[in-house]
């Protein structure tokens, strides 16, 4: 399973959210460059980048965005406002390994799909969930779509994987959101990412051995120091080894 430590950017600066309120957000002192690089020398091998700006319809991250996928020494899962075909095309020019979208896959599934196969193994389905129906528009619309069934409507589609987040539960509870994200998994034909859901180590080792879950987003434990990225890689890549069976 894959750690992906997460970074979210607010007017140029690293931010975590309360269950996506854009207007309460706690801010961290940090330079996101230099946080990017610290996590590629602890051993990751993947980061996502949040752009709350760019889910606002701004662009005002968007130089930050690109230095972060110069110089993170790792491949960058972006996401945030991926709203058009002209935003997803820019951003694979400019580097990123992989964008992730949301909203427009609800908007228009055709060009979603088309663009799958055009960047095999470079786009990443959001699915969002609120009291039991996908949201869309940066957590701010509730669409008519449950969860199994938008995963359905996409299940012939080359997807990197698909990346789900309980905001009912949005780290308070994490049995329920690991109800969910194990059901999902194991009706998609696509490697789950689970997003909201590790607070500890312990929640990687739970993780690890749903089936079909490819890996988890690590953000808001790693700011607040309750995770150390390089005890999460450690533990996500032993934690579903085999144990060999005495004679």
């Amino acid at each position: 399973m894959r750690i992906y430590p997460t970074m979210e950017l607010q007017n140029g600066r690293c931010v975590t959210l309360e269950k996506g309120r854009l207007d309460e957000a706690m801010i961290w002192h940090v330079d996101p460059v230099e946080t990017a690089r610290s996590w590629s020398a602890a051993g990751a091998e993947w980061m996502q980048l949040t752009d709350f700006d760019a889910i606002e319809g701004r662009d005002t991250n968007a130089e930050l965005v690109e230095e972060i996928i110069r110089s993170a020494e790792m491949p960058v899962q972006l996401a945030g406002g991926m709203r058009s075909r002209e935003q997803i095309e820019h951003w694979i020019d400019k580097g990123a390994g992989r964008v992730v979208v949301g909203t427009l896959a609800a908007r228009d599934p055709i060009l979603v799909k088309e663009l799958a196969k055009l960047y095999p193994d470079q786009i990443v389905l959001a699915v969002d969930v609120w009291q039991g129906l996908v949201m869309t528009e940066g957590w701010r619309s509730q669409s008519a779509f449950t969860p199994e069934a938008f995963i359905e409507a996409f299940a012939d589609t080359p997807f990197a994987a698909i990346l789900v987040t309980d905001i009912d539960s949005d780290m308070e509870d994490v049995e329920a959101q690991l109800g969910l994200i194990s059901g999902l998994a194991e009706k998609s034909r696509t490697p789950i990412i689970a997003s909201g859901v590790v607070r500890t180590a312990d929640d990687i080792s739970r993780l690890a051995y749903i089936s079909n879950i490819s890996g988890a987003i690590v953000g808001r434990a790693l700011f607040r120091k309750s995770l150390d990225l390089a005890d999460a890689l450690e533990v996500a890549k032993t934690a579903h080894e085999p144990i060999a069976q005495f004679q």
